[in-house]
């Protein structure tokens, strides 16, 4: 297995200007994509267009446009990975939902925080984007820590790592983001 060090000075390289760096980068690290994406999608429909590949392969079409951005650790980029990755299945999920969803749309309970993402419908994952949002505007780093741990299946440690903040920080963030997210989602009231 490559080590940490090597991908974390390919993407530093790649940050720079090194389009072969990004490139070498990624494809070292495509398998662990590949598992976060294939944990995703484990439970959709079938016939769903969306598949393992075809969200790596979009999240590296997003990630390789235009600039880099500066990556302090591979942690850090699977940070990036995620949010990108929750972008891809958000669009998806609008564009799936646009036909079906009216104003009298109810508000789908959401049972726990900790049930993974591809468990959810079009309108769970909208509905979550949304709220992410909202927690966003009022604490950005506590929706960054749901979208490294949520979406971007990274542990504790690793979104402590990828975030540059304490372990016991991530985990007080968690446990809050998860409340709110709960409340906001069950619509019982505004947190």
């Amino acid at each position: 297995m490559t080590s940490a060090l090597n991908v974390t000075a390919l993407l530093q390289r790649a940050a720079q200007g090194d389009r072969d760096a990004f490139d070498q980068a990624f494809a070292l690290i495509h398998r662990e994509l590949e598992g976060i994406a294939r944990a995703r999608l484990r439970h959709e429909a079938d016939g769903h267009t969306l598949d393992t590949g075809a969200l790596v392969n979009e999240s590296y079409l997003r990630l390789g446009q235009g600039s880099v951005p500066s990556v302090q650790s591979r942690s850090h980029f699977f940070a990036i990975a995620s949010t990108a990755m929750r972008r891809i299945l958000v669009e998806h999920a609008r564009r799936a939902f646009a036909g079906k969803r009216g104003g009298e749309a109810k508000r789908v309970p959401l049972e726990s925080i900790d049930v993974p993402i591809d468990a959810y419908d079009d309108e769970r994952v909208v509905d979550l984007d949304e709220a992410l949002q909202r927690l966003a505007s009022f604490d950005a780093r506590q929706a960054q820590v749901v979208e490294c741990r949520f979406f971007g299946g990274l542990t504790e440690e690793e979104t402590a790592d990828a975030l540059s903040i304490g372990l016991r920080t991530v985990k007080r963030d968690w446990a809050k983001a998860r409340s709110w997210l709960f409340r906001e989602l069950h619509g019982d009231g505004a947190a």
